[in-house]
Parts: C-alpha cells; sequence; structure tokens
C-alpha cells in the first residue's frame, strides 16, 4: 500500500505522509521538527495565560450577556 503524497506548506517539498509521523500532516518532517522545537511561551497564545485578559474577557462577555436593553 502506498502512501499519500503531500507537498508541505512551509517549504513547498513533496514527501509521503506515513502513519505516526510526528507534526502537522501538511508539512515535511524536517519542517516539522523545527515547528516542535520552539517553546509554547513564544507562540501567538500568550494571551491564553494572562489572568488579567481571562478576567477582562469574562467580564465583558457577562455584560454582552446579561445587560439589560430597557
Amino acid at each position: 500500500m502506498a502512501f499519500p503524497i503531500k507537498t508541505c506548506v512551509a517549504c513547498g517539498e513533496e514527501f509521503e505522509l506515513k502513519p505516526g509521523k510526528p507534526g502537522f500532516a501538511n508539512r515535511c518532517p524536517e519542517c516539522s521538527e523545527e515547528a516542535s522545537g520552539d517553546s509554547g511561551a513564544t507562540s501567538g497564545d500568550g494571551w491564553k495565560t494572562d489572568k488579567g485578559a481571562n478576567d477582562a474577557r469574562r467580564e465583558a462577555m457577562r455584560n454582552l450577556l446579561y445587560r439589560k436593553d430597557s
């Protein structure tokens, strides 16, 4: 059984998508290794761990959901 041939979205190289390949299914193994080496703190998800942002988001949702429009 042949594995499907995919094209990497990062570098454009073709690769075989094998079961159990680490990383993303649309990236070649080399680009997946580079992406997995990044730490989570430097990603764009830093706002998820900010307690002040979570409180502000929760307060805004509460205001939108439970405000009285009379």
